[in-house]
């Protein structure tokens, strides 16, 4: 193989691959000679059938196979001899005009890594905001799931519905005096001023009393899922069987049994627990934030632009997913492509950062173990089918892009617990508000990304209501409000999870790991050689 090089500029390599002809013709005869056993063909014993008629059945596809192999050959042996990190996948090409008994030349380009000078890590000051755990926040967790273990008690037969109370009810859906698919349900749950009903429904029937039969009309919403019944006015035959009222939920032990502990005492531990497990993260990205200002303070140095472009386009279609999402997504869009150059520039400084924390775990020997990479496939692989999942798990052994990229997150998080070994850490107390407060100041940098703007908080969803409905009906009645558009867009440009490992993309935003792509096909590293006979 002959290689000329055509381009070094800055981190772009570009390489001029010759591959004689005879090369791939001894190696299309070697292809021809091995597959001949299998060959089967009338008037002929099993495997001896001559080379030049399995050439003449085969010939196409093994001389297609064997180039393509021999060009992923090539690029290798190219990338070892000229000792090349490839910071992403080189681009290759077949020269026009290749056909059979040619030789293939192949115009490679690359970006490299860039030649990282990894920093002392000694000498790193941190500073901890340590949030305590109050008996008050534990009581007000307490409340809180009390709050969601509502029961209630029948009411007298003369107590009259109000705002809170729970109805159980029977109804009959009809329009223009014809009963309606869905619109049908008996013993239903219904608290009034929940919001679960379609609008209307749930007020008319304030001051009811058990035993009451009484016809309401309502008018379903214009986004409805239901094509029939949109906009459509509806009357609702409805049988009050029982009006409740909330009962008093006493935090005991007794409370504490009825989910599954053995007292109060148990319960407050777990819910301390779980508190002081949430200020740990709070506490730990904030502290990550200072170490990635202060390494990127230090480091400026030329990174590929691929992988700035990937990690951009990952942004930006975040970004651009949570602004169709916006009550006013015209609006929105428009706000992003404002910030776009600084949305690029954050995707810089992802790629920076990630590629020095690489060079500071690997000079410092911080490693992925097998076993802790296996449970991250594993874990990936629970988002595909069950069928599905042994094919994922062979992708990402056959894939080291793919595996790097699922192992980044991982690898970073090691790179970060070391280098907060090695730091010099002082600790100050602060409230939960005073922590976020300070890591709300550092996401609003300008250097870091634009603030974000407030959205209003999205409407949670309601359980359909109605005994009677199978999987698949509309139950007219129990049609909760539209909700409205997701709240703020998230800030996809937080620093917390660039992934570090050098040779791939993009990083992803938030400290856990991102599940891999979907296995795709694998592709060739070149055009399909189009081989004529």
């Amino acid at each position: 193989m002959q290689i000329k090089e055509t381009t070094s500029e800055g981190l772009k390599r570009g390489f001029q691959l010759t591959i004689p002809a005879g090369d791939i013709e001894a190696k299309v005869d070697a292809e021809v000679k091995k597959i001949a056993p299998q060959v089967r063909m009338p008037g002929f014993r099993p495997g001896k059938v001559p080379a030049n008629l399995i050439r003449k059945m085969h010939g196409e596809n093994v001389h297609a196979q064997v180039v393509n192999d021999a060009i992923r050959g090539s690029v290798d042996e190219l990338i070892r001899d000229k000792k090349l990190r490839p910071a992403m996948q080189p681009k290759v090409e077949l020269g026009e005009g290749y056909e059979q008994g040619k030789d293939a030349v192949l115009d490679v380009e690359l970006e490299v890594l860039p030649q990282i000078e990894a920093p002392e890590v000694e000498g790193l000051a941190l500073e901890r905001l340590v949030v305590p755990v109050s008996d008050k926040e534990v009581d007000e967790a307490l409340e809180r799931i009390a709050g969601q273990q509502k029961s209630y008690k029948d009411a007298p037969k003369t107590k009259k519905a109000a705002e809170g109370d729970q109805l159980i009810v029977d109804f009959v859906g009809s329009i223009d005096g014809t009963e309606f698919e869905g619109g049908k349900a008996e013993d239903a749950p219904l608290v009034i001023g929940s919001g679960q009903f379609i609008p209307g429904f749930e007020e008319q029937l304030t001051g009811v009393k058990t035993g009451d039969e009484k016809t309401i009309t309502v008018t379903f919403p214009e986004d409805y899922p239901a094509e029939h019944l949109k906009g459509k006015e509806a009357q609702f035959a409805v049988t009050v069987k029982q009006v409740k009222v909330e009962g008093e939920t006493k935090i005991d032990d007794d409370f504490a049994k009825n989910l599954g502990l053995e007292g109060l005492d148990q319960l407050k531990g777990l819910l301390r627990g779980q508190l002081e497990q949430e200020t740990a993260g709070l506490t730990r990205t904030q502290m990550k934030r200072q170490l990635l200002d202060q390494l990127a303070a230090g480091h400026d140095f030329a990174v590929p632009q691929g992988m700035v472009d990937a990690e951009f386009e990952q942004i930006w279609a975040q970004l651009q997913q949570e602004a169709s999402r916006d009550e006013d997504p015209a609006k929105a869009l428009k706000e992003i492509e404002a910030e776009k150059d600084d949305y690029r520039k954050i995707a810089e400084r992802r790629v920076r950062l990630g590629l020095l924390l690489s060079e500071i775990g690997q000079k410092n020997g911080v490693e992925v173990s097998q076993q802790e990479m296996s449970m991250l496939v594993q874990q990936a692989a629970q988002q595909y089918r069950a069928e599905d999942r042994q094919r994922f798990v062979q992708y990402i052994q056959s894939e080291p892009m793919a595996a790097a990229q699922l192992r980044a997150p991982l690898y970073e998080d090691k790179v970060v617990d070391f280098l907060f070994d090695k730091a010099e850490i002082s600790e100050r107390e602060v409230t939960r508000e005073e922590l976020e407060a300070a890591i709300e100041a550092e996401e609003s940098e300008p250097a870091e990304k634009p603030a974000a703007k407030k959205k209003a908080p999205a409407k949670k969803p309601a359980a359909k209501k109605g005994a009677a409905e199978t999987e698949g009906e509309e139950k007219a009645p129990a049609k909760k409000p539209a909700a409205k558009k997701a709240p703020a867009k998230k800030e996809a440009a937080k620093d917390e999870g660039k992934k570090a490992p050098a040779k791939k993309a993009a990083a992803k935003s938030g400290d856990e790991a991102p599940a891999a792509k979907k296995p795709a096909a694998k592709k060739a590293p070149a055009k399909k050689a189009a081989a004529k006979k």
